[in-house]
């Protein structure tokens, strides 16, 4: 995410410190990467929404949801407006890391492996979305 851009939802470091368990903040506001493979939200199979896990912001259908193999939860497609993007040249690498669109927290990255038609791989860590079943 960049320095210079504005969302939605800003808070000072301390609050979200406070907000966010520590794996979390690790992950969504200190750009970290839980394990492959711990996150229960790989075995969710139930219809519903997957919501950034700061500030709830809507960002992924179920129904975009598949098994990438991977270890992480893994999408073929974002709610529109929900995701952006930016370049990441950490670890000696160059990836595309995905945030929330409306608090900037870092969810993961997108890979250009996924299945068609769009060909992405939204590979998301567990620990930055929570999931809301749709009622019934």
């Amino acid at each position: 995410m960049s320095s210079s851009e504005n969302f939605a939802v800003e808070k000072p470091d301390e609050e979200w410190r406070r907000e966010l368990a520590p794996e979390a903040y690790n992950v969504l506001r200190a750009h970290g990467t839980e394990r492959a493979g711990t996150s229960p939200l790989n075995d969710e199979h139930r219809a519903g929404l997957f919501r950034c896990a700061a500030c709830g912001q809507e960002l992924f259908s179920s129904d975009t949801k598949f098994d990438s193999g991977s270890g992480w939860p893994s999408f073929f497609k974002p709610l529109a407006g929900a995701v952006g993007t930016g370049e990441d040249r950490s670890h000696f690498m160059r990836r595309t890391e995905v945030h929330c669109a409306r608090c900037g927290s870092h969810l993961g990255h997108v890979f250009p492996d996924g299945p068609q038609p769009a060909g992405e791989r939204y590979c998301m860590n567990g620990v930055a979305l929570r999931f809301e079943p749709l009622k019934p």
